[in-house]
């Protein structure tokens, strides 16, 4: 199989404060296949911050940058550093439902404007060679029928997005928070297979709640891809068996200890340049769970990897509680 059959197959969806940098190095020592994307990153934050919002390591790739914006000349910017830089996909945040997105004129409520999406599409593709994607929920507020979902995927497929990740939930725009919109809108799964059904030409992929790797195999008999989010944060381990089960059969299983072991150099490197070692730690937090000594472990972390001068010691302190 070629790595372009594999993109997108299965990935670890965009989270804020989470999929960092040191995250998505971490996942990818359990996976050479998954697709990793970053958290998403803003238009202006690329353009103005002075923190450089698209560093990553080439251990990553496949990785993808999200994009937060709808401003069709600064995403096509944006898009074109980001590809200058390594990235392999673009993709376009069309499903925060958070206010502070909202009052950027971006994320979910871009659902509502369906002819400025395909124009920042537009634009991003006449800059990029890159797959330039979009990740969506499946409709907004009131505008939540299947007919809407459809107007809206054709005509930002007409502006050149062949692939889409749908978010199998609606989002409320007002009255729920980012967090309530992750659960209390229901789950419609087969609205996502619908869609696969109804524009077989595009590759869709399936993401909300999704937990174990049977229902991963499950949605991939009607969908192409399955994008995993708070399981593949809190829960790590999963990601162990993603390349054995669904990509390789002769690919090894990886456990939780042997990708830290693997991630030790990676942490003296950060630290060498002054990176702090719970900044590298967060993401390890749950990387035991249901394990015996796991409790030692996390505790063991969140009591000394945020100390001053705290050196990958600390790590391998913790790790002894689990060995």
């Amino acid at each position: 199989m070629t790595q372009q059959f594999y993109r997108g197959r299965f990935s670890v969806a965009p989270m804020l404060d989470w999929t960092t940098r040191h995250c998505r190095y971490f996942h990818r020592q359990f996976s050479q296949h998954a697709l990793l994307y970053t958290e998403m990153v803003t238009t202006g934050a690329i353009m103005h911050a002075k923190y450089d919002h698209l560093l990553f390591s080439e251990a990553e790739h496949p990785v993808a940058l999200q994009l937060g914006g709808s401003d069709p000349k600064a995403l096509a910017q944006c898009a074109k550093l980001a590809e200058e830089r390594g990235y392999d996909e673009i993709n376009l945040n069309v499903g925060c439902p958070s206010d502070r997105v909202q009052n950027g004129a971006f994320g979910a409520c871009l659902m509502g404007n369906a002819p400025l999406v395909a124009d920042c599409i537009a634009a991003m593709k006449a800059e990029v060679r890159i797959p330039v994607t979009v990740k969506t929920r499946i409709g907004i507020d009131d505008l939540d029928s299947y007919p809407f979902l459809t107007d809206f995927i054709e005509k930002v497929a007409q502006a050149g997005c062949e692939e889409f990740i749908v978010h199998a939930r609606k989002a409320w725009l007002s009255g729920l928070s980012p967090k309530e919109n992750r659960d209390i809108p229901p789950l419609d799964y087969e609205r996502v297979y619908q869609l696969k059904r109804d524009f077989p030409h595009l590759w869709i992929a399936i993401n909300g709640g999704i937990k174990t790797l049977d229902e991963m195999k499950q949605h991939l008999q009607h969908v192409d891809g399955v994008m995993v989010g708070r399981e593949a944060y809190q829960n790590p381990s999963i990601l162990g068996y993603v390349d054995h089960m669904l990509f390789d059969e002769s690919a090894p299983i990886v456990t939780p200890l042997e990708a830290i072991e693997k991630m030790l150099p990676y942490v003296e490197e950060q630290l060498s340049q002054g990176v702090k070692l719970n900044h590298m730690t967060n993401s390890l937090l749950g990387a035991f769970q249901g394990c015996k000594g796991a409790k030692q472990y996390r505790r063991h972390l969140s009591e000394n990897a945020y100390k001053v001068g705290a050196g990958v010691e600390v790590l391998e302190h913790a790790l002894g509680f689990v060995k």
